[in-house]
């Protein structure tokens, strides 16, 4: 039995969010130092939306991290084979 369409979740909704709610506004005036209890729910003032994109590696940057890690890792056995020489 397949699941209607009107109840299936939409990945629309779990994109970034531009708004707070009242509560998440005032969570981040109080992390701001901007809120005190005297301070009215309502009139609040706006908060920015922080919003953190993932870099992406260049193709430069890939390699030379793949290259580096084989070569440190080629020099640790040579060090342990000349010191068991010894």
């Amino acid at each position: 039995m397949s699941l209607h369409p009107s109840l299936k979740i939409d990945k629309a909704g779990s994109a970034q969010r531009t708004v707070f709610s009242r509560i998440e506004r005032i969570k981040e005036l109080m992390k701001k130092g901007m809120w005190t209890d005297a301070t009215s729910v309502t009139a609040l003032p706006k908060t920015k939306i922080v919003r953190i994109k993932a870099k992406k590696k260049t193709a430069e940057a890939a390699t030379a991290e793949g290259a580096a890690a084989p070569a440190a890792g080629a020099a640790a056995p040579a060090a342990a084979k000349s010191a068991a020489k010894k």
